[in-house]
């Protein structure tokens, strides 16, 4: 058999030719890279990762609030006047602990809230193979709804609504193109 002209050559994976100046150490390193890296990408797609995230950033931004908001709190003059029989270091004592416990209070809200919505849509998401604006809407209504479940039906259907038509706001202005004439 001779060679065939215009047919490229074919080589086993693993063993292709190496770009010149690499030796066969540095293929071993290259795809040792390749797997962790796959690994990773793995990872970052599981719902159980994604609903990590979005609960740890959703306790990290309601953390946040309450720490800005909490500079408010103390301005109250019936927190003052009870303030007054404490000496400067207990009181300072005191105001933090009220900030730890509302970041932490907050924090947990938003996480539970962040976890929810975003566990959800990645189920949806990969039973549907789609990613669109059905996805953000259903995970909106779903989790709308789960979280006003104590309130009854009507407060399960308008929280779902609410959340729902919020996660649409959120994920339009996400998803719009942006103008290549900036």
């Amino acid at each position: 058999m001779g060679s065939m002209p215009l047919v490229p050559p074919l080589f086993p994976a693993g063993k292709e030719p190496l770009p010149p100046g690499f030796t066969e150490e540095d293929r071993q390193n290259m795809q040792q890279a390749k797997k962790y890296q796959d690994y990773m990408t793995m990872g970052m797609e599981s719902c159980l990762a994604k609903t990590v995230i979005a609960g740890a950033g959703g306790f990290a931004i309601g953390a946040f609030f309450s720490l800005m908001s909490a500079s408010f709190a103390y301005e109250d003059p019936l927190l003052r006047a009870q303030a007054q029989a404490l000496n400067t270091r207990q009181k300072a004592s005191e105001i933090f602990k009220e900030m730890g416990r509302g970041m932490w209070r907050s924090g947990k809200g938003f996480g539970k809230v962040g976890a929810l919505f975003a566990g959800i849509e990645c189920v949806i998401e990969s039973y549907r193979a789609k990613n669109d604006m059905v996805n953000p809407v259903a995970a909106g209504f779903v989790a709308g709804g789960v979280l006003a479940r104590n309130g009854g039906p009507k407060a399960v259907v308008g929280g779902g609504l609410a959340f729902a038509a919020f996660s649409a706001v959120i994920d339009l202005f996400l998803r719009r193109e942006t103008s290549d004439e900036d």
